[in-house]
């Protein structure tokens, strides 16, 4: 495989209603996609990243700045330009390994060179990551809301659509009393998990173990990513089963992770982790010491959406992701929409990623483009 260039593309994406987690309250996207042109195909990336440094330490303009200066230098030398040649997306993880952290980065660019390798290929990303099924079951995250009776209203709404599991973003203040509401309104049956993307210490964990009493899935990275000991004590603090997310960014966090007792289950991110080969390996790791995953989302436009789709029909994803449709975020997707029928999405089944960007809604969105020639 011949790579020509790669495009830098960004978008502004308003998002359908304010999201408000832990860590802050978007109301529109910033997002950096890509766009690998080979000899024989294009293929699409996203970078997930966030408009500021408050997920992780990565933030679009630093994944933009590490792209253009370091990374995509790499891959355009004639040692990159050899190794894709030769091993395809495959290549890109090894090539860009010495470079520390920018794992989102790393990930879009990965991701579109395997977009454009298996079109070429006539391969579907499902196929090439070993997926098993042909829909996953969709799970909703719900934000942070100004009041209980707006959040159960919002609650409701999401499960007259059809969601089959419902995450609660949760922080100091708002955590019990929702959790509680949300339980008596809609009862036991309803799929439900918390998520408190690091908003607690381990001196909360007496009153966190109130969250027992719920049924919870899980409560997903309560402590700072960097706590994996503090997560392995919470967990024997309580029986609702400690879900990590932040905390784990490569397959040996994971394999950490699992060996101290930090986590019963793991949230998979492909931008988190460096990409979805690096995500593949987690998943396989986890099987292997059975631990339960699922995909975890980052508010991506349909063109990260398919591929979130193709890994969580991996067989380790036995619990409902965060793989929504799209109108969840968007009134319009860059793509044709990712739709969700009887609580469950299809996997798409094409070449590559399965979807294309729609050039005028594409356009539309577009606030700057820049091409690097290979």
């Amino acid at each position: 495989m011949k790579l020509r260039g790669i495009e830098l593309r960004r978008v502004s994406m308003p998002l359908v209603s304010p999201f408000r987690t832990s860590f802050g309250t978007q109301t529109e996207r910033d997002i950096l996609l890509l766009k690998a042109v080979t000899d024989d195909a294009e293929g699409w990336g996203e970078c997930v990243a966030l408009a500021d440094p408050l997920y992780s330490a990565e933030y679009v303009e630093s994944q933009a700045d590490v792209l253009r200066r370091h990374l995509l230098p790499k891959l355009a030398s004639p040692e990159g330009r050899a190794a894709i040649a030769r091993s395809g997306a495959v290549a890109v993880a090894g090539l860009l390994h010495p470079f520390k952290g920018h794992r989102m980065a790393k990930a879009a660019m990965e991701m579109a060179i395997l977009d454009a390798e298996l079109r070429a290929l006539g391969r579907s990303f499902a196929r090439e990551l070993g997926a098993v099924a042909d829909r996953v079951p969709s799970g909703v995250s719900v934000g942070i809301h100004d009041s209980v009776p707006e959040l159960l209203s919002v609650v409701g709404g999401y499960l007259d659509e059809g969601y089959v599991r419902i995450k609660l973003k949760i922080e100091p203040g708002w955590d019990v009393v929702p959790v509680a509401a949300v339980r008596e309104r809609f009862g036991g049956d309803v799929l439900l998990q918390v998520d408190a993307n690091t908003a607690y210490t381990l001196r909360d964990a007496r009153h966190l173990a109130k969250l027992d009493e719920f049924d919870l899935l899980l409560i997903e990275q309560p402590l700072e990513e960097e706590d994996i000991l503090g997560h392995a004590e919470l967990a024997k603090q309580m029986a609702t089963p400690i879900c990590l997310d932040e905390s784990i960014v490569s397959a040996q966090t994971a394999a950490a992770a699992i060996t101290l007792g930090a986590c019963q289950i793991i949230n998979i991110k492909p931008g988190r982790v460096g990409g979805y080969l690096e995500a593949r390996k987690i998943h396989d790791l986890a099987v292997a010491t059975r631990v339960p995953v699922w995909c975890g989302g980052m508010l991506e436009t349909g063109i990260g959406r398919a591929a979130n789709l193709a890994l969580a029909a991996l067989p380790g994803f036995t619990l409902p992701g965060d793989v929504s449709a799209s109108g969840r975020f968007y009134r319009t997707d860059v793509t044709e929409p990712i739709v969700m029928d009887d609580g469950h999405i299809a996997v798409p089944t094409g070449p590559g990623l399965g979807v294309t960007p729609i050039p005028e809604l594409l356009d539309r969105f577009t606030t700057a483009t820049e091409w690097i020639d290979f």
